[in-house]
């Protein structure tokens, strides 16, 4: 999703370097960059956020156990000799 956004970024930045003043530059990255970009992103982050942790299949029903915490794995400190 990001190196999409980013390429994006990389294309108008590029588009907006080659206008003939500073303000066009500016108003090129403005309203080819900025504001499609940010319409863009928010959108998408929406329809992740309707994705439910409910949707997706538990631990329990894919092994048949139910599910456990993740734990540590202990280690020992000093190596045996």
């Amino acid at each position: 999703m990001y190196i999409i956004a980013i390429a994006w970024i990389y294309v108008v930045l590029l588009m907006s370097a080659t206008e003939p003043s500073i303000v066009a530059g500016i108003m090129t990255f403005i309203f080819y960059c900025v504001l499609p970009l940010s319409l863009f992103l928010y959108l998408l982050r929406s329809a992740f956020k309707k994705q439910s942790p409910k949707s997706m299949p538990s631990q329990q029903s894919l092994t048949g156990q139910p599910d456990e915490e993740l734990k540590p794995i202990e280690t020992d400190a000093n190596p045996r000799n």
